[in-house]
């Protein structure tokens, strides 16, 4: 079996410069990790403000953690990622900060896991 890598597609949103791919990973079974400058308001974080769809806007289930000493959100899929299939990751500017602030517009990621 070969080993399959992600690819970053497309990024739309003001933290684009900020995105950036420092692993390849080797399964469909990819976690995404959204570290921020302020801790977060762990309301917040959940299946509506941040979230996975498919090309088709189809939605994703995932498992959402917040790690409140890193200041950083983890996105797993429930199931693995389809191989050569397009998807979209959602970060939306309903994500707050413990004093309320919040992105200045969505960040969109396009991504895709190669075979």
């Amino acid at each position: 079996m070969a080993p399959h890598y992600i690819t970053i597609e497309n990024v739309e949103g003001s933290g684009k410069n900020r995105v950036k791919q420092d692993l390849k990973f080797r399964t469909g079974n990819i976690v995404w990790k959204i570290r921020f400058t302020a801790p977060l308001n762990p309301s917040t974080v959940n299946n509506k403000n941040l979230y996975v769809t498919s090309s088709g806007q189809v939605p994703l289930q995932t498992n959402i953690r917040y790690d409140s000493i890193s200041n950083s959100i983890e996105i797993e899929p429930m199931a693995p990622y389809s191989k050569n299939e397009s998807y979209l990751l959602h970060v939306t500017t309903k994500v707050k900060s413990i004093q309320g602030q919040t992105l200045p517009n969505e960040i969109t990621i396009q991504f895709k896991v190669n075979s």
